[in-house]
């Protein structure tokens, strides 16, 4: 197969013809000298069906596994049948945090799957059938919506992530605050939050600030990377900057979190607080972190560098970039199908995935960490404990806290 040549067709319009192109053709307009093959076209379609049959999964399984948790919490009275008894605290509250990111993964797999499916959609039809742009959209309301699609759906899974960051983070430092036990009403109005600010910043374009245009090959729309406007300049670099500090935020509060929840499970008080489900929870947000900070750094850095320095943002590399960040609409719903216990148990089922395996890894970690840093002179208890104390093992059989008092 040959290689393609890439044209973009940059042409500066005059001003005589400026106010007769309308905004989203100004820069560049179709139809390109661009030869499109039945490749891309199966290409396009498969890389659009696997992204949403494999989202349509993750949602059902997602929304079965949260029915099930609702009606065994509207099962379970709040109170005993005996008067005078309460029941204890722990249960409702790892009922209610789990509930709650269980609902934040159903938003963050709902907007994967509806941004695959707007604009996958876009982009199929063109490559199956050509079309030609500008007769379609004279007006470039079509574009703009694809353009608006684009921004939305990019920074709702970043910030989606910075909210399950957050609400982990209140949940293993804070558990007993006002926002350490989130109910599942809070949960739905702060993913509605986020979702409002990320069609706002969509929506700015309407408003003068940035602009959308068509962008080669002619399949899609996405704002205007450039500096020789101010309104563009802005626009570019809320949006990098949005999506980087999301990130940012995501990977400082989910380290503090691993940090704690590590402490929690490994100290003296393990046995009481068993932290199974957001060792769990906590495992499958760092990997929905990774995912996204691989796939979306490269781009968001990318536009932000290029409208700094100044210069003209090559095709090639952003084609190769939003490729990259496509495929974080596709990966992230294999986070919670593959990294459940119950998935894990099956695919390896010789590994011990209880809180016992963890504490045992952690302690000869601990103990290989000191005797490396103490150069052999200091010699480690058995046990891994600080002063002769021995952690208590998943065998011992402490009574929980709650059955003390």
């Amino acid at each position: 197969m040959q290689p393609r040549v890439i044209d973009s067709n940059w042409t500066s319009p005059s001003p005589s013809s400026a106010n007769e192109t309308p905004l989203c053709y100004s820069i560049s307009s179709p139809p390109y000298n661009y030869t499109s093959t039945l490749a891309s076209a199966y290409f396009s379609a498969v890389f659009s069906g696997l992204g949403l049959s494999s989202n349509l999964f993750a949602l059902v399984v997602l929304l079965r596994a949260l029915s099930q948790r609702c009606t065994r919490a509207s099962s379970r009275p709040g109170t005993s049948s005996r008067p005078g008894t309460v029941r204890p605290h722990p249960r409702p509250r790892s009922s209610s945090s789990r509930s709650s990111f269980l609902i934040f993964l159903c938003g963050l797999v709902f907007t994967d799957f509806m941004g695959l499916m707007v604009t996958g959609s876009i982009v199929v039809s063109f490559h199956a059938t050509q079309f030609n742009w500008r007769q379609l959209d004279p007006h470039c309301h079509f574009c703009n919506f694809m353009g608006m699609s684009m921004v939305f759906y990019g920074l709702c899974p970043l910030l989606l992530g910075a909210a399950m960051a957050v609400e982990r983070f209140m949940g293993i430092n804070r558990p007993f605050s006002r926002w350490g036990n989130m109910s599942r009403h809070r949960a739905c109005m702060m993913m509605a939050l986020v979702w409002l600010f990320a069609g706002a910043v969509a929506l700015l374009p309407q408003a003068g600030v940035g602009s959308y245009h068509i962008q080669y090959p002619g399949s899609w729309c996405f704002l205007r990377i450039s500096a020789e406007r101010g309104r563009d300049l802005t626009f570019c670099l809320l949006f990098s900057l949005v999506g980087l500090l999301s990130l940012a935020v995501s990977f400082l509060l989910n380290t503090v979190s691993v940090v704690t929840l590590l402490r929690v499970c490994c100290g003296p008080d393990a046995v009481q607080r068993r932290r199974d489900h957001e060792v769990e929870m906590m495992v499958q947000l760092i990997f929905i972190m990774l995912i996204a900070s691989v796939c979306w750094c490269p781009l968001l850095v990318f536009i932000a560098a290029t409208v700094l320095q100044g210069q003209t943002a090559p095709i090639r590399y952003l084609l190769l970039w939003l490729r990259f960040a496509t495929w974080n609409q596709i990966l992230d719903p294999w986070v919670y199908i593959l990294f459940r216990r119950s998935v894990l148990k099956r695919i390896y089922p010789r590994m011990d995935w209880s809180r016992g395996s963890i504490l045992s890894l952690y302690t000869s970690v601990r103990k290989l960490t000191r005797a490396s840093l103490g150069g052999g002179v200091t010699q480690v208890p058995e046990g891994g404990g600080k002063g002769g104390e021995t952690p208590p093992t998943p065998a011992q059989t402490n009574p929980p806290a709650a059955d003390q008092s």
